[in-house]
């Protein structure tokens, strides 16, 4: 993709990601604490702060793919650092939907039909593994055609972009 072209998709990708993180999964998270049991939403919760976290990371990244796509001044290794400890810290925190899932579990009787709450948590914290393996392994979204025409020619995803700045040591 040119450089112009990827300018131009991320002056509307970017401000859709920010969005997101600090409008629509905060607002999704804040209208399920007032409206149900915190009880029943303890692994629902969990994984939208884990969503909104993954996605802070991902918005940030485009800012700074955008700035620096612009000629703008990025600081190249506070940035990498950030983004390094955030990779290790997003592994904890996915490693941590293992036991938020055993205190769902217990706290709800061990049974999986007394809330429909849990089934939408569980949808939430795969969301957030799967934004997490977006953004620091592998391009997992094909949302335009130069994506879609790798797939083909090379029958695999993509390397994502922030993988690949991570391992170069720049952004």
């Amino acid at each position: 993709m040119s450089k112009t072209r990827l300018i131009k998709r991320l002056k509307w990708y970017y401000p859709t990601e920010k969005f997101h993180t600090y409008v629509t999964f905060p607002v999704v998270l804040f209208y399920l604490l007032l409206t149900y049991p915190i009880i029943n939403i303890i692994l629902l919760s969990y994984g939208l702060i884990v969503c909104i976290f993954i996605l802070y990371q991902g918005q940030y990244y485009w800012k700074l793919k955008l700035n620096a796509l612009k000629g703008e001044y990025i600081e190249q290794n506070n940035n990498i650092k950030f983004f390094k400890k955030s990779k290790r810290l997003n592994s904890i925190l996915i490693l941590f939907m293992i036991p938020v899932l055993l205190i769902q579990l217990y706290v709800q009787g061990w049974s999986f039909g007394s809330n429909n709450m849990f089934f939408w948590g569980i949808l939430v914290n795969l969301f957030a593994v799967l934004e997490h393996v977006n953004y620091y392994h592998t391009q997992l979204m094909i949302d335009n055609k130069y994506d879609f025409e790798y797939l083909l020619k090379n029958r695999k995803l993509k390397k994502a972009s922030l993988a690949k700045d991570l391992i170069e040591n720049k952004l």
